[in-house]
C-alpha cells in the first residue's frame, strides 16, 4: 500500500506488464544511440576516420555520446537482471520498483538531459539530433515508464520495503550464484566485524590500516584471489573480485583498494612477465608476503601517461632511474614498485616507455622510505586516507636487469594498457561499496533521528534520496558486474568497463552527498561517518582515469 498525496491509500505502484514494458523500452533508446552514433561521427569524421582534432574540438557531444551510451547499456543490463531473477522465481517486489523507478528515471534522462556532473547536463540537441530523430523515444512503452515509474508511491514503497530488511542487505537481489553470494556473506560479515568500527577513527586521525588487518586479508585470499593456481592464488573468477572489493569498500574504501594494487601487478606479469618473473612474483603477491604499488603518474602529465619524464638508464646488466613521481598510493611499506619510467631519451612518447618491477625496503613511521636512490613526502588527503598518498624522487634508484619486465624495452605503455580493463572494473566495484557504506548510515540515520515529531524517514523527500540511492546503486552494481563477466569471457570489455567506472563514480558521489544532506548539519560534523564517506567518494571520479578521460576513452571506442 502507499499514500497517494492525499492521505488515503492506494495499491501498491508496480506497473502492470513491468517485464514487458521495460523491454519495449530498450529497443528505442538502442535506436536512438545509433543514429546518435552517426550524427557525433559525422561531426568529427574526416574522410570516414576519426579525427582527434575534431573529437577534441567536439568534446561535449563526444562525452554526450559516452553518457547515451552508458545509460543505454545501463537499461540493457537492468533488464537482463529483472529477466534471469524472473525466471529463478526471485523477481519480487522490491526488485520490481527498483526496475521500473531505474527505467522511469534514466529514460526521462535520456529524453530531457543526463548530468555528466553536477553543473554538466548533456542533451540530445546538443549532440546534434533533431526533434525528429528524438520521436524515435515516443513509443508507449517508453511513456508510460517516464509518466508512472519513478513515481513519488513507488519510491516510497520501495522504502518501505527497504526499512524491514536487515543492515547486511544489498536492498533487491543481486542475481549473483551461490557461490558469489556465499563470498559476499564472508566478506560482509568480515567489514562490518574488523573494519566498519575502526575505518571512522582510521580516517580522522590520518593513520595507515593496520597490518594486522593487511595479514588477515592475505589469510582470506584477497590478494590472491584472481591469481591462477599453478602461480598460488586462487584462479577466481573477476566477477568475485568485484563482490571482494564491494563489500571491503563498504566497510572502508581503503581496505577495499587494498586488492587493487595486488591485482594491477599481478595482470601487469601474467600478461607481459616472461616465465621466470611470474614464477618468482605471482606467488609472493598472492600469499601477501610481497605488497605492491604502482608508480606511473609524474607530476606534470596527470593522466598524459604518454609524455611522462622518469628516465631508466642502463647501466651494465642493471638500470639507473632518475625523476619524479606523485600520486603514489601505500609507498611507504610496500616491497615493490611497478615503475613505468622511459629507457628511450629519444623518444616523447608511449614508445620509450618501459616497465619494471623495482625492489624496494619497506619503511616505517620514522624512516619512510630507507632504499637508496629514492626519497618521498606525503601528500595529505581529503579522504582515501588508509594507504596515504606520496610523492617519490628517484636519484640513482637502481633496478636490477631481470627486473625488466618480459624482458624487453619499449613495452611499458603496452602493458600497462592490458591492465586498465581489470582496474576500471575494481574501481567501479570500490564505487558501488563506497555508495552502499553511504545508503546504509543514511537510512539508518533517517529511522533513528526524529524532527517535528516523526522519524526522517517518514518525510517524502528523505525516503525519495534514499530510494534512488538504492536504485541507481544497483543499476551500477549490475552494468559492474556485467563489464567483469566480459573480462571473464576474455572478451575485450574496455568499452564497458569505462562505463561502469564513469556511472559508478558518479553514483557514489550522489549518494554520499544525498546522504551528508540527510543527516543535515550532524554530517558536517567529523565524528559522524558520512563526512569521511563523502570525502572519499569524491576520489572515483578522479583515480584510474578521470570522468572526462574516461568519456573521452569510452567516445572514441563508440566511434572508432
Amino acid at each position: 500500500m502507499a499514500h497517494d498525496g492525499r492521505g488515503h491509500m492506494t495499491e501498491h505502484p508496480v506497473l502492470n506488464g513491468l517485464l514487458d514494458l521495460t523491454r519495449a523500452a530498450v529497443e528505442p533508446a538502442t535506436a536512438l544511440l545509433a543514429g546518435a552514433k552517426e550524427v557525433v561521427r559525422a561531426r568529427v569524421a574526416d574522410d570516414g576516420k576519426v579525427n582527434v582534432a575534431l573529437l577534441e574540438a567536439d568534446q561535449t557531444a563526444a562525452h554526450g555520446l559516452a553518457w547515451l551510451a552508458t545509460y543505454v547499456e545501463s537499461l540493457a543490463q537492468m533488464q537482463a537482471w529483472a529477466e534471469a531473477l524472473d525466471a529463478a522465481g526471485t523477481f519480487g517486489e522490491t526488485e520490481q520498483l527498483i526496475l521500473q523507478i531505474a527505467f522511469g528515471e534514466y529514460l526521462w534522462q535520456i529524453y530531457g538531459g543526463i548530468p555528466m556532473s553536477q553543473g554538466e547536463i548533456i542533451r540530445l540537441q546538443d549532440l546534434g539530433l533533431s526533434q525528429d530523430d528524438q520521436r524515435l523515444m515516443m513509443t508507449e512503452a517508453v511513456m508510460k515508464l517516464t509518466q508512472a515509474g519513478n513515481t513519488e508511491a513507488a519510491r516510497l514503497r520501495l522504502v518501505a520495503l527497504m526499512k524491514d530488511q536487515t543492515a547486511d542487505a544489498t536492498f533487491g537481489a543481486t542475481g549473483l550464484d551461490d557461490e558469489l553470494d556465499m563470498i559476499r556473506d564472508q566478506f560482509r560479515r568480515y567489514s562490518k566485524e574488523k573494519v566498519e568500527p575502526f575505518a571512522h577513527n582510521w580516517h580522522l586521525n590520518d593513520e595507515l590500516i593496520p597490518i594486522a588487518v593487511i595479514d588477515e586479508l592475505a589469510e582470506m585470499g584477497v590478494f590472491g584471489l584472481t591469481i591462477p593456481e599453478e602461480f598460488g592464488g586462487f584462479g577466481f573468477s573477476k566477477t568475485s573480485m568485484v563482490v571482494v572489493s564491494e563489500e571491503l569498500s563498504r566497510g572502508y574504501i581503503g581496505v577495499g583498494s587494498l586488492g587493487t594494487r595486488s591485482e594491477i601487478a599481478a595482470e601487469l606479469i601474467l600478461c607481459g612477465g616472461t616465465d621466470e618473473q611470474k614464477a618468482r612474483w605471482l606467488p609472493a603477491l598472492a600469499s601477501g608476503e610481497i605488497l605492491p604499488t604502482a608508480v606511473f603518474t609524474e607530476p606534470n602529465t596527470g593522466s598524459d601517461l604518454g609524455s611522462l619524464r622518469t628516465r631508466a638508464v642502463k647501466d651494465g646488466d642493471d638500470w639507473v632511474v632518475t625523476g619524479n613521481k606523485t600520486w603514489i598510493t601505500h609507498a611507504a611499506r610496500t616491497h615493490v614498485m611497478t615503475l613505468l619510467a622511459r629507457t628511450d631519451p629519444d623518444t616523447s612518447d608511449y614508445r620509450g616507455l618501459s616497465m619494471f618491477l623495482a625492489e624496494k625496503t619497506p619503511g616505517t613511521n620514522d624512516a619512510p622510505f630507507p632504499t637508496p636512490g629514492m626519497t618521498g613526502g606525503e601528500i595529505e588527503v581529503l579522504g582515501y586516507r588508509g594507504m596515504k598518498e606520496y610523492e617519490l624522487a628517484f636519484d640513482g634508484f637502481k633496478v636490477k636487469g631481470e627486473n625488466l619486465l618480459g624482458g624487453e624495452t619499449g613495452k611499458g605503455f603496452k602493458q600497462l594498457m592490458q591492465t586498465f580493463e581489470s582496474a576500471r572494473i575494481q574501481t567501479a566495484a570500490r564505487a558501488i561499496g563506497v555508495a552502499q557504506s553511504a545508503l546504509d548510515v543514511s537510512l539508518q540515520y533517517a529511522v533513528d533521528r526524529k524532527q517535528f515529531g516523526k522519524p526522517l524517514i517518514d518525510f517524502p523527500r528523505v525516503a525519495s534520496k534514499l530510494a534512488m540511492m538504492a536504485v541507481e546503486i544497483m543499476v551500477a552494481r549490475q552494468l559492474t558486474y556485467f563489464s567483469a563477466r566480459e573480462k571473464d569471457a576474455d572478451r575485450r570489455c574496455d568499452l564497458e568497463a569505462g562505463m561502469a567506472k564513469l556511472l559508478g563514480a558518479r553514483v557514489a558521489w550522489a549518494a554520499a552527498d544525498n546522504g551528508l544532506q540527510i543527516h543535515g548539519g550532524n554530517g558536517f560534523a567529523l565524528e559522524y561517518a558520512i563526512s569521511r564517506i563523502l570525502c572519499d567518494a569524491r576520489i572515483l571520479n578522479i583515480f584510474e582515469g578521470a570522468a572526462e578521460i574516461q568519456a573521452q576513452v569510452i567516445a572514441r571506442r563508440l566511434l572508432g
